[in-house]
């Protein structure tokens, strides 16, 4: 519960992180993006390994078991469905991974309710030296808009001596020139310092190195957004690389700290596991309606590191929502259980406020409380969501 004078604080507070966001860029307005994306991706699990069938299975199991209707919505394909440019200069698909092409797929995708994105390079190649977009961003896009394409994620390799503010610009130009509305991600890894100016061009932007399926590196991608979180706004948002839920290099305890932390982040929630092929606990995981609430709350403000306890190995992460309630994750980073309090003054509260304290895994209120929580036996690699 909140008296008058709290959410007038609140309202203050949250306007100035708005405007700490927005003093440094504006955000590319071309109606995409008001809440991070979410969806599926074939790189993480498939890699170069794609095929038309393969994507029009996954599209299938991504409406069956439920994710579609909890807010996953884009089947991306990423690279490695490339062929050759033909005489004209247009990209076509391989022939042999598809070969009913794009407009097809596209089709089939709409047909459930769903969107396709598709992937390119800003430079003269792709990472896996398919033809990449160089100089021939226009005719890609409009290429694209023709099959029905939805999204298109731009990497940056053989880009040289290309400066990426300029060169993702002319695709981003180019996408808007289409009519169509296509949801525009940049992947640089974060080199360039993307957030400083990948609002004004994209709607998300890699913020970090291609993410792999261990601890080490989920940790490596979180602490890069540490430092960077006032830059995230609507419309355009930081992106620490997709989710490796269900993919098999960490536990099921740290999948669950990766979905929740992503989830405080505003980060894109884009699965990246065989949704053919998995368990009920991952799909539990990708599914939590609570936790997906927080990463699509209309506010939009990121979530921050509010306090580092015993060294940085326990972690107070928070966010204010738009109701007027925050969102906490408390994080043990530890190889052992820990307790970690939450204080009202992490979470900009007074002291003899009282709260309702929920936990967003469990779904159910955990009581009412005055100054703190603390929350017991929090087990290693794992965390809390309130």
């Amino acid at each position: 519960t909140m008296n008058l004078s709290h959410h007038i604080i609140l309202s203050v507070m949250i306007t100035l992180a708005l405007m700490s966001s927005g003093s440094k860029v504006i955000a590319l307005d071309n109606g995409l993006g008001l809440t991070p994306q979410m969806g599926w991706s074939t790189w993480n699990y498939f890699a170069c390994e794609i095929n038309e069938t393969i994507i029009m299975e996954i599209a299938n199991a991504l409406v069956s078991n439920g994710m579609k209707d909890v807010g996953y919505t884009y089947i991306n394909i990423d690279d490695c469905w490339q062929g050759e440019r033909n005489s004209t200069g247009h990209i076509t698909p391989d022939s042999e991974r598809f070969p009913h092409g794009m407009a097809y797929l596209a089709d089939y995708v709409h047909s459930l309710g769903l969107k396709l994105g598709i992937y390119t390079d800003a430079g003269v190649l792709t990472c896996q030296r398919r033809p990449g977009s160089f100089d021939h961003e226009e005719k890609d896009a409009q290429t694209y808009a023709s099959w029905g394409i939805d999204y298109l994620k731009e990497d940056w390799c053989y880009a040289y001596i290309e400066d990426p503010p300029k060169r993702y610009a002319i695709m981003s130009k180019a996408l808007n020139e289409t009519g169509r509305p296509i949801f525009f991600s940049l992947c640089d890894w974060g080199t360039d310092k993307p957030w400083k100016w990948g609002p004004t061009v994209g709607n998300s932007f890699r913020t970090t190195k291609d993410i792999a399926d261990n601890w080490d590196s989920f940790l490596f991608n979180l602490d890069h957004q540490i430092d960077i979180a006032s830059y995230s706004t609507i419309g355009g948002w930081n992106d620490p690389d997709m989710l490796e839920v269900g993919n098999g290099g960490m536990t099921n305890t740290e999948y669950t700290s990766q979905f929740s932390l992503w989830s405080l982040l505003n980060a894109p929630l884009i699965a990246g596991n065989d949704l053919r092929n998995m368990d009920q606990e991952t799909l539990s995981i990708l599914s939590a309606p609570e936790v997906i609430a927080i990463n699509q709350d209309p506010l939009g403000v990121q979530g921050k590191l509010v306090r580092s306890i015993n060294g940085g190995l326990a972690q107070v992460w928070a966010r204010p929502l738009a109701d007027g309630s925050r969102a906490v994750v408390l994080f043990n980073r530890d190889t052992s259980s820990a307790s970690i309090q939450l204080e009202w003054a992490d979470i900009w509260l007074m002291s003899g406020d009282q709260m309702t304290v929920r936990d967003l895994w469990e779904r159910q209120d955990l009581g009412v409380f005055t100054g703190s929580y603390l929350s017991l036996n929090i087990p290693s690699h794992g965390c809390v969501m309130l």
